[in-house]
């Protein structure tokens, strides 16, 4: 599993750059292209990073300080037919799929965590369907309406910031959270009065459906649930497993409880509704406590994992690339 590398760098520090890449395991196709950047002015050099050596690679780049010099950029290579390639992830060490990229990582959830009309669209549409599906006993609805929920970045940026110390991220996805669950919950009251005026729902429809009961019972299992839906979810998102985010998203009652609650003390249950929102409480605390618990494990494991390599892999012993 290949990387591109792309760096923009001030022509005095493209020989260390080179240097440093060429001295790096899981570097391959190496390519110096002079005088090719022009805003920011400099040298454009190339390469391909087997993942499990990108980080490594990325902090020595970055000890030279181009990520304020120049510029470094990482995206996937979907595929890569080359034996270099192939000896680039054997010499590198670890396995691709299991390892983080962190400021992958911190992009990523960085750019989930801010507050925008998107994220805060996507947070009413899916508290609108939780109500639609508590009112007609639907847990299919119930399920969509998890799916849509986009809580789950955020969630995910306060584990990463908290691990990581970025407290700025930290902010940011609390703002989006605090924000946006109250927006939401009072666009999805506004359309439960609607929908009770008009006739379209009443406290029988309520206290008679039970197939969406699970919303609002809140239990030790609740929690259990949360904590495995947010480890696998921070696991997801800290290798190659993303498609295991759509199993964390249907797993736990964020968004369903939030709108649960909103229809609940509307018709006067407010027992239900009281639930509803210890219910939301404990997922989110929930999945950022067992985020924060599997990026502390995988910095632990990593850390010990570089330890054993270091010996035989710190250098590979090829003579320094020389500028043409």
């Amino acid at each position: 599993m290949l990387l591109h590398l792309r760096v923009l760098c001030p022509a005095e520090q493209t020989q260390d750059v080179l240097a440093r890449l060429a001295d790096q395991p899981g570097v391959t196709h190496l390519v110096l292209l002079r005088g090719a950047a022009v805003r920011p002015a400099g040298d454009v050099v190339e390469a391909d990073v087997a993942r499990e050596a990108a980080d490594e690679v990325l902090d020595r780049l970055c000890q030279l300080d181009l990520d304020h010099t120049g510029g470094i950029t990482l995206e996937q290579v979907d595929t890569a037919v080359s034996d270099h390639a192939e000896r680039a992830e054997r010499a590198a060490p670890g396995d691709g799929a299991d390892a983080v990229v962190w400021e992958e990582l911190l992009a990523r959830t960085g750019d989930e965590a801010r507050y925008t009309a998107t994220f805060q669209a996507f947070l009413v549409i899916a508290c609108l369907l939780a109500a639609v599906g508590v009112v007609t006993d639907s847990p299919v609805t119930i399920v969509g309406a998890m799916v849509v929920g986009p809580e789950f970045g955020p969630l995910a940026a306060i584990a990463v910031g908290l691990v990581l110390r970025r407290w700025r991220l930290v902010r940011s996805a609390a703002l989006a959270l605090a924000v946006g669950f109250p927006v939401a919950m009072l666009a999805t009251a506004g359309a439960t009065v609607l929908a009770e005026w008009t006739g379209l729902q009443d406290r029988a429809a309520l206290v008679n459906g039970h197939q969406v009961d699970f919303v609002y019972q809140v239990g030790p299992y609740s929690l259990i649930v949360a904590l495995l839906a947010g480890a696998a979810g921070m696991l997801a998102m800290t290798s190659a497993k993303s498609a295991a985010l759509v199993g964390v998203f249907i797993s736990v009652t964020t968004v369903p409880a939030a709108g649960y609650a909103v229809v609940a003390a509307l018709l006067g249950e407010w027992g239900r509704a009281g639930q509803s929102f210890a219910q939301l409480v404990v997922n989110l605390v929930g999945i950022v406590a067992a985020g924060v618990v599997a990026l502390l494990l995988r910095r632990r494991a990593e850390g010990r994992a570089n330890r054993r390599a270091s010996p035989g892999t710190a250098r590979t012993g090829r003579a320094p690339v020389r500028l043409p």
